[in-house]
């Protein structure tokens, strides 16, 4: 009886971590580019009636650093993998890397065939878009590839051949393509942080704004300067700039009216704009209340005695 029949291979701890992490790598990496991908065909055709740009931003980015870390994990485990495999070809038929592997097809396959469906129900209520049309052919050409190869694994004799490294290298080159279209959409590191302290400064302001209401109400005057506003009882000051730590403007130009000045990094984004930056209040339908322009800019207000009586 031969050696293999007697004392079968089995599988280890460290076969079962690799195998079992890579897999989640897969789902994560797979899950993240989908998303990726629908989240640019929604910039690129939005829709009046549930377009949000500021959302759309946000999940690029968040699914851009999902990828970022996924992938190449996914890319190294595979690699370690594959080279254990080509030093113990009998661990190509571990039992448990074979479950993992028909649940990934399973998966795959259930995914195409919600897709297809999705498709042709459309296609009978008359509803065929462009967006969905893409995002059809996304999740086939994603689903549809990973399905493809995992066949191909469970069928083939992958340590013997090249095309997981050719599919490692084309892979790698669809992922750099979505993440550098993702800095173009959503900006650099850089931009970003200037994005934030735009979106702070917004949030300054409010705040102030707020408290110079609020005096009005209780002295029935505005304040002469914003230093006025601070109170050391209950611990208040009047937020400076996050960035130059400078005090914002303010100006009282009238008995009921007064301007906040602050400079800003980045021009917002107003509704129906095609910039690509926005501020804060803007994902709280606030755009037409905090609209800027890129440098200084100037908010002049009027305080309405009626809406805010004094107390």
């Amino acid at each position: 009886m031969a050696k293999s029949e007697t004392n079968p291979l089995r599988t280890s701890p460290k076969d079962a971590f690799l195998n079992f992490l890579m897999l989640v790598m897969l789902y994560i990496g797979v899950i993240s580019l989908i998303t990726l991908a629908f989240a640019y065909i929604d910039y690129s055709f939005p829709d009046p009636l549930s377009f949000y740009r500021v959302s759309i931003l946000d999940s690029i980015r968040f699914q851009s650093s999902m990828l970022i870390v996924s992938f190449p994990l996914l890319i190294f485990l595979s690699s370690v993998i594959q080279k254990d495999m080509r030093k113990t070809p009998a661990k190509h038929d571990l039992k448990f890397a074979k479950w993992l592997i028909y649940l990934t097809l399973f998966f795959a396959a259930l995914a195409i065939v919600i897709d297809l469906v999705q498709l042709v129900n459309r296609f009978y209520s008359g509803e065929l878009t462009t967006p969905f049309v893409l995002k059809v052919l996304t999740v086939l050409l994603v689903a549809g590839g990973v399905f493809g190869y995992f066949l191909w694994n469970v069928q083939g004799d992958p340590h013997k051949s090249k095309l997981p490294r050719t599919v490692a290298w084309a892979s790698s080159g669809v992922v750099l393509v979505m993440l550098v279209l993702g800095f173009f959409i959503a900006g650099s590191p850089a931009e970003q942080r200037e994005i934030r302290m735009d979106e702070e400064r917004i949030s300054d302001l409010s705040y102030i704004q707020n408290s110079i209401v609020n005096y009005y109400q209780l002295k029935r005057e505005l304040p002469k300067s914003l230093e006025v506003l601070n109170d050391d009882l209950r611990g208040v000051r009047v937020p400076t700039d996050p960035e130059t730590g400078e005090d914002y403007g303010y100006v009282v130009s009238g008995s009921l009216n007064f301007e906040l000045c602050a400079t800003f990094n980045k021009a917002s984004l107003s509704s129906g704009s095609s910039r690509e930056y926005a501020a804060y209040p803007v994902k709280y339908g606030m755009e037409e209340v905090w609209t800027h322009e890129e440098g200084r800019q100037c908010f002049s207000r009027t305080i309405d005695p009626e809406l805010y009586p004094v107390r």
